[in-house]
């Protein structure tokens, strides 16, 4: 990065804490907090602030990512707290219908009854995040094409992964902020031994299930336990009985005082991804046609999954994890959808960018430095939506996993021709282990005769498609015509699934290791699919690659001049979300999302026996519904409450990958897990509203008085350090 972009840009996040004053958006590079000392102190911090944006201090270094999720360290063995949806595909892995954790819970009373968790699960801890803007760029020239440019880019950025990797343990990424105006490369440890140790009954991790979801009053006891190990050297190393617990070098004290009503709280977790500065065409676009479809394609997979594998089978545990994840997306699309048509969203778009032109119009300088980015990031994205409809159905296309899996392979035999560095990202050495996890997971997810389903549907979908966005030789491996006939493609897919031995893990893993032309010569129906579509799916993806490397021109550029322009009124401009590191802050406070209706921020032990009805997803344990009838509330009453409480609302900015970060006081203990958001925030990924924004979090308390009365989990509360 030049001198003059870093002065810039950190002129633009002193403006920022000036602003954080009067609300709570934001999701914080930790190097940034220092300059909101001020906010937060006044709000009730009493830590040093500078000890927030050290990552290899006390509390950052007990924020841990696993990958999709957040989580922290809360004893000195490696034990690790995070949601009960963010452990729950562990949690089916290890069930069966004879032995269902899912349904009843799972408590390891010892070490040596933990429970190994999915294939490919990681507790990556943050060790150093370093700007390398001026690296990565070093060999971008104006006078490059797409490709081009993505191709120096990716090659950097590969570089600096591979040298950042060469200490064994290691899991290494360069992110970009600000959509390529800046890149920052995060050195990670990566722990690959990690076992289930708790989690409570479904009936109270996912009380309220979907209809719940997203939906305020919450009574979800949305908490899980998982443990890091170690070789018996402190090292990293895969699952081994012989492996001991990690020791962090620091953990998280538990509250079980909690908060009040107004305290100061802070998140630090990995959001996943936010899109605040996208084009109003782009705004437009994606809630008026791709939402909207979206939810449509999902809801759809969801009836498939439930009417081919009947409730209760083992077909419907293997698919129970994919079915949490189309339902939380779907209301989510659908929540997105609603809250856009019920603002002026889309109409500040408008202004925002009738605004910024006037300002770039009316000074020649600025002419010249930011008009073209404008215009040409206008073009590239209605080029980018031309074939939206086809993008669409290949993305679903994922969730059959018979060709989608033999498409990994024969990927991965092309790919094992190049050295090393020139792979796809994904298919180098650095990946083989999260892809031999990937084989072993499809083991406990995976039904032939679900597939099929959903295969059949979705090429059904696939076939609606204008003749020249299909691939010739996907209509011709599956008879796919403008007239399609269901029942010969049906009758087609039942002699594929018949004749594939896809579901067999030792073949799945013998493909793995077999070159290129010895799998060219393999019978099987879908490793002949992804061979005769290769070449076709291959240019799909170069293309996709050099449109990629037009926004890589073009976005950052509109980037700097969407920050010129809030600097020069003394607005914020803050990174997007891209699953690094982020810390919010806010309040514990309540909303009025209508007319008339007043959310408090907690809700009560006693709003769980209002709701439960005795049937799924409101059907308590009987033994928790007796001790709440019984005032037995322990050491965990909040006095203004009159109960325990269960759930919490607050003020932070957040979103996906937010799930399971530690919620903490003003000094730094944890008083909650970030689990949800409330139904008018989840617009929040695009805008942010200061009134109706809210975050829900299970209070500590609940957990520790569930853990304690209920599931008996008193060698884990030992464990931790509890604060009274």
């Amino acid at each position: 990065m030049t001198l003059s972009k870093r002065t810039f840009l950190g002129a633009a996040i002193v403006s920022m804490a000036a602003f954080s004053a009067i609300a709570d958006e934001g999701m914080w590079q930790p190097h940034q907090l220092p300059q909101l000392a001020d906010t937060l102190t006044k709000r009730g911090l009493e830590i040093a602030p500078e000890k927030l944006s050290s990552l290899t201090e006390f509390p950052m270094n007990a924020v841990i990512s696993l990958g999709g999720c957040t989580a922290s360290f809360v004893s000195p063995k490696g034990l690790v707290v995070t949601n009960h949806h963010c452990a729950y595909g562990s949690i089916q892995f290890n069930s069966t219908p004879d032995q269902n954790y899912l349904e009843d819970g799972f408590l390891a009373k010892q070490l040596d009854q933990e429970l190994p968790a999915a294939p490919g699960s990681r507790v990556y801890v943050t060790e150093s995040v370093t700007e390398v803007t001026d690296q990565v760029l070093a060999s971008v020239t104006s006078k490059m094409n797409g490709e081009q440019r993505y191709q120096a880019i990716e090659a950097k950025r590969k570089t600096l992964v591979a040298e950042c990797e060469q200490a064994a343990g290691y899991r290494c990424d360069v992110a970009s902020f600000h959509h390529g105006l800046e890149y920052f490369l995060t050195k990670k440890l990566e722990i690959r031994d990690v076992r289930l140790v708790h989690a409570p009954a479904m009936s109270v991790g996912k009380y309220g299930g979907d209809i719940d979801n997203w939906m305020w009053p919450r009574h979800t006891g949305d908490y899980s336990f998982y443990r890091a190990y170690v070789g018996p050297d402190g090292q990293p190393a895969d699952f081994s009985k012989d492996n001991v617990p990690y020791e962090p070098k620091s953990f998280l004290k538990v509250s079980a005082k909690g908060v009040e009503k107004g305290d100061l709280v802070m998140v630090a977790g990995y959001p996943g991804r936010t899109n605040r500065y996208r084009t109003a065409d782009e705004v437009q676009n994606q809630f008026e046609w791709a939402y909207p479809n979206g939810r449509i394609m999902r809801e759809a997979l969801i009836d498939l999954i439930k009417v081919t594998a009947e409730e209760g089978s083992d077909a419907r545990i293997k698919y129970e994890s994919t079915l949490a994840s189309l339902a939380n997306y779907a209301k989510n699309f659908q929540s997105m959808v609603e809250s856009y048509h019920h603002s002026d969203f889309l109409k500040r778009k408008q202004k925002l960018e009738k605004d910024l032109n006037a300002w770039i119009k009316a000074d020649k300088s600025r002419q010249k430095q930011y008009g073209k980015a404008v215009s040409s990031l206008a073009e590239l994205v209605d080029q980018s939506q031309s074939t939206q409809a086809r993008d669409l159905v290949f993305y679903y296309m994922y969730y059959a996993q018979a060709p989608q899996m033999a498409k990994k392979l024969y990927r991965l035999a092309n790919e094992k021709q190049k050295p090393d560095a020139e792979r796809e990202p994904g298919y180098q050495d650095r990946d083989m282990t999260r892809f031999k996890a990937s084989l072993a997971r499809m083991d406990r997810r995976y039904a032939p005769e679900v597939d099929k389903a959903l295969l059949m549907f979705l090429l059904q979908e696939y076939a609606k498609l204008p003749k020249e966005q299909r691939l010739p030789t996907i209509d011709s491996f599956f008879g796919i015509t403008d007239k399609l006939d269901s029942k010969a493609l049906s009758a087609h897919l039942d002699k594929l699934y018949a004749s594939t031995k896809i579901g067999d893990a030792a073949m799945r893993q013998q493909w793995m290791e077999t070159d290129l032309d010895a799998l060219n010569k393999v019978d099987d129906p879908f490793i002949k699919f992804a061979r005769s579509t290769y070449q076709e799916r291959m240019m799909l993806e170069k293309a996709d690659k050099a449109l990629t490397g037009e926004f890589q021109q073009w976005r950052p550029q509109y980037m700097a001049a969407l920050i010129a322009f809030a600097k020069s009124k003394g607005q914020p401009i803050y990174a997007d979300a891209n699953s690094t590191l982020r810390v919010s802050h806010g309040q514990v406070k309540g909303n009025s999302p209508q007319d008339g209706l007043v959310n408090l921020p907690f809700t009560r032990l006693e709003g769980i026996v209002g709701k439960d009805t005795g049937v799924e997803p409101f059907n308590a344990p009987a033994k928790q519904l007796q001790l709440i009838t019984s005032k037995k509330y322990g050491d965990y009453l909040l006095p203004s409450l009159g109960s325990v409480p269960v759930n919490f609302l607050s003020t932070v900015d957040t979103t996906g990958g937010n799930s399971g970060s530690p919620t903490l006081n003003g000094r730094a203990e944890l008083v909650g897990l970030l689990f949800d958001g409330v139904y008018e925030s989840i617009i929040g990924d695009w805008d942010f509203n200061d009134d109706l924004n809210r975050s829900i979090h299970v209070d500590t308390r609940y957990m520790l008085w569930v853990m304690k009365y209920v599931d008996g989990a008193d060698n884990l509360i030992e464990e931790m350090d509890i604060v009274e």
